[in-house]
């Protein structure tokens, strides 16, 4: 199957007379890794926040994993000369789809790059029939607030990044402890009811690398994260649920979370443990969004 998957993904996906997207390959990590940070950089030096990835080699460290991913599908743009100048990826694990990360080389910005990276994601989600995309979006880049609107997305959360040092918090009558492959069924069910699809994906994937935390109350099962950071999602019944998620949190991982600003409860407790904002984004969504029954953080990705 992994054979098939790259021999797949080293098709010509879609040409014109100026850029060529084809398929990502193991050998894209490098290329792709310095445009993600070189266009992260670009854009938040111009707003003055501290970049996402700290290097190139961060970035390419991180498509290493994405790229042989079974999961997660990418399209790499070609310039004439076979120059790499962008990519997208698409995640596909789940009910939800999530898109991202996308980056053009700056020097290649202007060309409808990333709106033709965008569309052609966007086509294989409607060609897989996923109920539903989601992004988040950079709050300070107003050229892809633009563009994803355009192509029908719509914004659901304002958020907030945070990052700070482990709080070591514990919140009365909550249990926080690791999620092994039995809590699956429970903390599924949980996410249903909360957001009306759940991340089952996701979830196995992060209890089987020893990230995946749950809390108890009342001898339930009532929140769980797939880590507290850049790429982990949280669900909880209520706010106390998620104070002790990320209460107990050995780290931020990443660029650290997302926190939607509308949770003002939690928000301003996160603030008042003396974690800081980073920068701020949007939660967006493309097709079936539930207002969320209870209480969340989203991932980077959705």
């Amino acid at each position: 199957m992994l054979l098939e998957r790259f021999f797949i993904m080293d098709k010509v996906l879609e040409q014109t007379s100026s850029v060529m997207l084809r398929g990502g390959r193991p050998d894209d990590a490098l290329p792709c890794g310095t445009i993600l940070y070189q266009g992260f950089r670009t854009i938040a030096e111009q707003h003055g926040l501290v970049p996402d990835f700290s290097s190139a080699e961060l970035g390419a460290e991180m498509l290493i994993e994405l790229l042989a991913n079974p999961t997660v599908y990418s399209v790499v743009a070609e310039a004439e000369d076979g120059r790499v100048i962008g990519s997208n990826f698409l995640w596909e694990g789940d009910t939800i789809a999530g898109i991202g990360p996308i980056t053009v080389d700056p020097a290649a910005q202007n060309r409808s790059v990333g709106r033709r990276l965008m569309e052609h994601v966007l086509q294989r989600t409607r060609e897989k029939r996923f109920a539903g995309v989601r992004l988040v979006q950079a709050a300070h880049n107003s050229c892809s607030l633009s563009l994803y609107t355009k192509l029908g997305f719509d914004v659901r959360e304002p958020l907030a990044n945070l990052q700070g040092q482990p709080l070591a918090l514990t919140i009365p009558g909550r249990t926080v402890r690791p999620a092994t492959e039995a809590d699956l069924a429970a903390c599924n069910q949980l996410c249903d009811r909360i957001h009306g699809h759940d991340r089952a994906g996701e979830l196995k994937a992060a209890v089987g690398r020893g990230t995946a935390m749950l809390v108890e109350y009342d001898g339930r099962v009532s929140g769980y994260a797939t880590e507290i950071g850049f790429f982990g999602h949280a669900v909880g019944e209520n706010n106390e649920d998620l104070k002790a998620l990320i209460g107990a949190a050995p780290e931020f991982t990443g660029s650290g979370f997302y926190l939607p600003m509308r949770n003002g409860d939690l928000f301003r407790w996160c603030l008042n443990h003396g974690l800081r904002i980073t920068q701020s984004a949007r939660l967006m969504s493309l097709g079936l969004y539930n207002e969320p029954a209870g209480a969340f953080l989203p991932s980077v990705l959705y």
